[in-house]
């Protein structure tokens, strides 16, 4: 509670939180708030401009757009979500595991191959592994996932062991508490604050991986709704309609600045060492 007593009163971190509850709630509430099904094709209604009952124009199938980005809010935020939760449940076991036990795999082979992938620019791995897997909203977010997780291995690591010589780890040793109680009792309710900003940060990353391999076709597939895929359906319209490519692009601007306003004030709220 002091936490979000402090969070609330840091001015940008409460823009980005309610950024992201924007987000969340019109992704919960899209069939309420679009006022047209945002895969229905009307060849009457082709590139119409912004105004009247299509408030953001149509597209060149005659689908609502504000629909479509309405819609489309449903996929950044599994994205968000989906994605970093793969990050989070494959680099934080890795990252308390060979942060507590060191020696030879920690060292020589699991930070090994952390520093190999960390070597490529994410989306590029993002890239390479989801043209493994195949196109698919499912293998997007695995690839994404899998990219991001050697940043959790690397963060866990690094506060297990700051953590694991410390005078309550060693009383729980001395007592003869079991390993896996002290890893996940002891040092990682104490070692949260750096991975919960660190996930913060990573949702926004994952929605701007998300729609980049979206609008690379390795993505979501259409007709489904995705600010990447609007993106990529729009670029040929940019001639005739180019209000097309405003809505799905700052819609991805927008959200993508609240998760970084929050992920910033999280920091500034529980990083010692950015309140010094």
């Amino acid at each position: 509670m002091k936490a979000f007593g402090k969070l609330l009163r840091n001015g940008l971190g409460v823009i980005g939180a309610l950024i992201i509850l924007a987000l969340i709630v019109v992704a919960i509430f899209a069939p309420y708030i679009a006022p047209f099904d945002p895969n229905e094709q009307n060849y009457e209604k082709i590139l119409l401009p912004p105004g009247g009952e299509h408030l953001f124009g149509t597209d060149d199938l005659g689908r609502d757009i504000f629909s479509r980005v309405v819609y489309g809010a449903r996929i950044s935020i599994q994205a968000a979500l989906i994605s970093v939760g793969i990050a989070m449940a494959i680099g934080i076991p890795i990252g308390l595991l060979t942060g507590y036990y060191r020696g030879f795999w920690d060292e020589w082979i699991v930070m090994r191959v952390v520093d190999a992938m960390q070597a490529f620019p994410f989306l590029i791995l993002a890239l390479a592994i989801s043209a493994v897997l195949g196109a698919g909203f499912g293998n997007a977010m695995l690839a994404i996932g899998i990219g991001f997780a050697p940043e959790f291995v690397r963060i866990t690591r690094g506060q297990v062991l700051s953590l694991r010589n410390m005078e309550y780890v060693q009383a729980a040793r001395s007592v003869g508490v079991k390993d896996a109680r002290i890893m996940f009792r002891h040092i990682l309710p104490n070692a949260v604050n750096p991975i919960v900003i660190q996930a913060t940060l990573a949702m926004a990353a994952g929605i701007i991986a998300e729609a980049s391999l979206s609008y690379l076709g390795l993505g979501v597939t259409p007709p489904t709704p995705s600010w990447g895929s609007m993106l990529n359906q729009a670029q040929s319209l940019m001639t005739v309609a180019p209000y097309a490519t405003y809505y799905p692009g700052i819609a991805i601007f927008l959200v993508v600045l609240g998760f970084n306003l929050l992920g910033d004030g999280l920091q500034q709220v529980l990083d010692p060492r950015a309140r010094k």
